[in-house]
C-alpha cells in the first residue's frame, strides 16, 4: 500500500476562499493552520529537514484574517497510459 503524503488545505483569507496542495510527512489541524499561514504569506516555509522553527498557531493566524482551515488527503491521480491526442 502506498503512503499518500499529499494534502489539500482549504481556508479563507479575509473571507476569500483559497486552497492548495502541500507535500508533508504528516498532517493535523495545527500543521494545516501553519501551512495555510505559509500560503497566505504570514508564516515562514521551513527548510527541508528543519525541525525547530516557529509555527503559526490558530489564534495568531486568525489575527491575520485566516479562518476556516480544513485539510484532507489529496486525491491520487490515476495516469492513463497509451492515450493519444
Amino acid at each position: 500500500m502506498k503512503h499518500n503524503d499529499l494534502f489539500t488545505i482549504e481556508y479563507q483569507l479575509h473571507g476569500e476562499p483559497k486552497s492548495f496542495i502541500v507535500r508533508a510527512p504528516r498532517m493535523d489541524n495545527a500543521e494545516a493552520w501553519h501551512w495555510a499561514s505559509c500560503d497566505a504569506g504570514v508564516a515562514v516555509i521551513p527548510k527541508f529537514g528543519q525541525h525547530t522553527f516557529k509555527r503559526v498557531s490558530k489564534p495568531m493566524a486568525e489575527k491575520y484574517g485566516i479562518t476556516q482551515v480544513r485539510w484532507s488527503g489529496a486525491a491520487q491521480i490515476q495516469w492513463a497510459e497509451g492515450l493519444r491526442g
